[in-house]
């Protein structure tokens, strides 16, 4: 049955919406397209997209350079906690997180308990090259962007790991990995 809704993405969102009764949190390191698969994934469910990282710019009235700047990261990532919180409501929407909320093991549980999480994932070159667009990204400010990632990689990747969907995203439309997520969602489900 699943490889029949392989074929038509709009039919797989429209049994997905039916029994889907909680947010969708994607996690997974920085620059694997959260945001902006995201997006799309929300628009095709048909659903709300919010993204973490700007709710908390907007409840701080700082950006997160800033916050991480001024506080540093346990503050931040207090503050990343507390907004997931509010975020988790049991409404169906897509939630992008930043790369490090997964790690906080308040935070996880939260995911996991209240949300179906969804590890993004995606080869270190592929990374460096979209990280590479945009120098608003606190910890590549001071290293070798393909090290720290790798590095962050290493240490992050089996708690990404908890995560009940895991889909690589790869080169190309943003519409391949939305359909890869929605074919994960239907998998999991059953």
């Amino acid at each position: 049955m699943l490889q029949n809704r392989k074929s038509d993405p709009a039919r797989l969102a429209g049994d997905i919406m039916r029994w889907l009764d909680r947010p969708l949190v994607l996690v997974g390191l920085m620059g694997v397209g959260k945001s902006t698969v995201g997006k799309r994934l929300a628009s095709d469910l048909g659903i709300g997209f919010v993204d973490a990282d700007e709710e908390i710019e907007k409840a701080a009235h700082m950006t997160i350079s800033e916050i991480f700047e001024r506080f540093g990261e346990p503050y931040f990532r207090d503050g990343e906690r507390r907004v997931i919180s509010r975020l988790i409501d049991g409404r169906p929407r897509v939630i992008a997180t930043g790369g490090g909320a997964f790690m906080n093991e308040e935070t996880r549980a939260l995911i996991l308990s209240g949300a179906i999480a969804i590890w993004l994932d995606a080869d270190i070159r592929t990374l460096v090259e979209r990280v590479s667009r945009r120098n608003t990204r606190p910890l590549l400010r001071n290293g070798n962007p393909a090290e720290v990632l790798t590095r962050l990689a290493e240490q992050r990747n089996p708690v990404y790991a908890q995560a009940q969907i895991h889909v690589r995203s790869k080169d190309g439309p943003h519409h391949r990995t939305v359909s890869a997520i929605l074919e994960g969602l239907a998998r999991w489900h059953g």
